[in-house]
């Protein structure tokens, strides 16, 4: 039986760091194709992604469509649902940031996500297509 704890709930979509790795790819760094995924500095192997894509893409947080200009391509981006991570990636940012100062994120937008954190999370997903 599935618990109905919150915790359990979000870790059966977010159990793994792959997952949040490839949403932040997505958020952060504008990719939008597989091989742009596995070329991320993790080091993700094709069947985990290939695994993960299809896992998101079931549970309603990315969607694929064929690419236009190469139709052998799909193109994957958020829905309205992982729009709705990116507060928690941004606490996820300030929770790190706050152990390991030696994080690679500018400490500008650690300024800005503790003093005007609505205000960065609206940018933020104001440019998410």
């Amino acid at each position: 039986m599935r618990s109905d704890c919150p915790i359990s709930y979000a870790l059966d979509f977010f159990g793994d760091k792959w997952t949040f790795l490839i949403i932040r790819d997505l958020v952060f760094d504008g990719k939008r194709f597989y091989s742009d995924f596995l070329n991320s500095k993790e080091g993700i192997a094709t069947n985990i992604l290939s695994d993960r894509l299809k896992k998101l893409e079931n549970n309603g947080i990315i969607e694929s469509k064929v690419y236009q200009k190469l139709k052998t391509k799909k193109e994957y981006t958020l829905t309205q649902k992982g729009k709705n991570l990116v507060p928690v990636l941004v606490e996820m940012i300030l929770w790190s940031a706050k152990y390991d100062e030696n994080l690679a994120v500018p400490k500008e937008f650690i300024d800005k996500a503790k003093t005007e954190k609505e205000k960065l999370i609206t940018r933020i997903t104001s440019r998410i297509e």
